[in-house]
């Protein structure tokens, strides 16, 4: 398909423009997706890089709206591809910042960039997964984060975020990559978190590991 007009803006500085029609935005994907099962820990898709989009066609649209419903059954702030197992570098997100902004969009082959030292200030609040279904762990993070990439019609874009939606665009680019928060806890804390995994039972539907 041929590349369009996005529907998220631009500023002139690159950066996307995710904080305006929020609502009616995540709305409009929800309501044309399924909602899926969330994948955990141990299935394969989860612990390898993903693939690269290289089509962004209605084929992508359509996984995009069944991540934003996906996503909102789960009652979560972003999922990535894997998570409904999908072998894609793909995320959506709908997550508030530290002051309360709302923010909502999709990024496809993201690339979390490089902070100058001035900007890495870490954040030691607790984190948590889908993936890793009522499991917490505190864990430290940039408060600050930009991510490179495109949007769902291959247009580039970069997004930034500070606090709690900086941990988020670190967390879900993550993903693609195959890593979930625990790889990088202490032994001891990822024991822990498998353990809290272990002991309950989550909120909406996963699929279970063979």
């Amino acid at each position: 398909m041929s590349q369009q007009e996005t529907d998220q803006q631009v500023e002139n500085d690159g950066f996307v423009v995710d904080t305006e029609d929020c609502e009616e935005r995540e709305e409009a994907y929800r309501s044309r997706g399924t909602s899926r099962p969330i994948t955990v820990v141990g299935n394969p898709v989860l612990h390898k890089e993903c693939k690269d989009v290289t089509e962004f066609d209605d084929k992508l649209a359509a996984l995009i709206d069944d991540m934003f419903a996906s996503q909102r059954t789960a009652e979560g702030v972003g999922l990535a591809a894997n998570q409904i197992g999908v072998d894609l570098k793909v995320f959506v997100y709908d997550c508030m910042d530290d002051d309360g902004v709302r923010h909502v969009g999709v990024v496809c082959n993201p690339v979390l960039e490089e902070l100058p030292a001035d900007r890495r200030v870490l954040d030691e609040s607790n984190e948590g997964c889908l993936s890793v279904p009522t499991a917490y762990a505190e864990l430290a993070r940039p408060d600050y984060a930009v991510v490179s990439g495109q949007d769902a019609e291959g247009n580039p874009i970069r997004v930034r975020g500070t606090g709690y939606f900086a941990r988020c665009l670190q967390h879900e680019t993550d993903h693609l990559y195959g890593y979930l928060y625990i790889d990088r806890l202490s032994k001891r804390d990822r024991k822990d978190a498998l353990k809290q995994m272990a002991e309950n039972t989550p909120r909406y539907e996963v699929v279970p590991n063979a």
